[in-house]
């Protein structure tokens, strides 16, 4: 059997959320669904298709996510788009360094652990 190669973009999160597993405990990626999900502690706080990267929100920090141009995941079912209210896309600027990002996965760990595993 082959082996899967790391996908390059996923890497690169882990890496950037580095610092703040470093505080919190660690954050593990698994492939799901064509994409991925970030997660800490068993709870997904973050999902990655297409490239980009969506991280959970939730009514204390929606705002937050909206006012930086954040858009929510969205995905086409066999009858409609759905719409995932509840994950945001992550600011590009939060791409650049450990520092950038770490405040944005923050507030995604903290809606995870508010919302639980709720889509």
């Amino acid at each position: 059997m082959a082996t899967r190669r790391p996908d390059p973009f996923i890497e690169h999160l882990l890496e950037l959320m580095g610092p703040l597993a470093a505080r919190i405990g660690p954050v593990t990626a698994k492939r799901m669904f064509g994409g991925h999900g970030l997660f800490y502690d068993g709870l997904m706080f973050a999902l990655v298709s297409g490239g980009t990267c969506y991280l959970k929100a939730d009514d204390a920090t929606r705002g937050k996510f909206e006012a930086e141009g954040s858009e929510p995941f969205r995905y086409q079912s066999a009858k409609r788009e759905v719409t995932m209210r509840h994950y945001l896309s992550l600011p590009p600027a939060a791409l650049e360094s450990p520092a950038a990002m770490t405040p944005w996965a923050k507030l995604a760990v903290e809606a995870a652990l508010r919302l639980g595993n709720a889509g």
